[in-house]
């Protein structure tokens, strides 16, 4: 297993985005919407070398990504409530959460202007649910219905467990290897038609779509599970952070 890095070589820093919710947030008098991620997340970029920016859905949400853009050298589209089904063209499912059009939004033009950019994009759960739907996929709305199983999410906030096996000669298998591997998994969608030109990278023993990638040489992986929970493996991370080195230097003539 690699071990995870706190500074990258040299001077500076791979600069990493990563989409936040716009909740409901409580704290002492204060009851508020505001930008929440959980800490799991950047813990994962600034251990793996990156330094971490939280991206919340903003209006006009276009032209706002394509400033923010201009200062990222990777982006991270990370895990949450439910795209909204509409998207795909599907009829909601009585289980899919309300949706949060902003955030869709917002999350839509940061990937498409990263893809333009040919900028490192890594998905997580719910990011390589989005990544699925913008490529034209869509998504099985609620899996114990689809599949008759529980195995993705137990509830009250823990994580389940579960084996993939990872396709060899893929990125994915690059940078965690080929063959079966542990995953932190909590996700009641998952994907159903795979988006056109994605290529599937790691299932599960029930057939279910656990990562994708696009080929060529931008970097795009995703994963349907939660390699932040895993602090002891970063080689996720430690992968885009590398991606993001490489753009920054070919695209502002700077190395980490």
């Amino acid at each position: 297993m690699a071990s995870n890095v706190s500074d990258p070589a040299g001077g500076r820093r791979p600069v990493i985005g990563l989409t936040t919710y716009l909740e409901r947030a409580v704290q002492g008098v204060w009851d508020v919407r505001a930008s929440f991620l959980p800490q799991q997340y950047f813990d994962a970029v600034t251990a793996s070398g990156g330094v971490a920016v939280l991206l919340p859905p903003q209006p006009s949400a276009k032209a706002a990504a394509e400033v923010v853009l201009d200062g990222l050298d990777g982006l991270i589209l990370t895990g949450g409530l439910d795209v909204q089904p509409e998207l795909y063209g599907a009829p909601r499912h009585p289980l899919t959460d309300p949706a949060r059009a902003d955030r869709d939004e917002w999350e839509l033009a940061l990937l498409a202007g990263a893809r333009e950019r040919g900028m490192p994009v890594f998905g997580i759960c719910r990011g390589l649910q989005l990544i699925n739907v913008a490529y034209g996929g869509t998504l099985h709305q609620h899996l114990p219905e689809a599949l008759g199983t529980e195995r993705y999410k137990i509830g009250g906030g823990v994580f389940a467990e579960n084996t993939v096996e990872v396709d060899a000669g893929t990125t994915l298998a690059g940078l965690i290897g080929a063959g079966p591997y542990t995953v932190h998994s909590y996700h009641h969608q998952g994907v159903d038609r795979l988006g056109e030109g994605l290529v599937v990278t790691a299932r599960t023993d029930d057939g279910l779509v656990q990562a994708f990638e696009a080929p060529g040489d931008d970097y795009l992986v995703a994963v349907q599970w939660h390699p932040e929970e895993n602090s002891a493996d970063r080689r996720l991370f430690l992968g885009l952070v590398a991606a993001a080195d490489a753009y920054a230097a070919s695209h502002r003539g700077v190395t980490a």
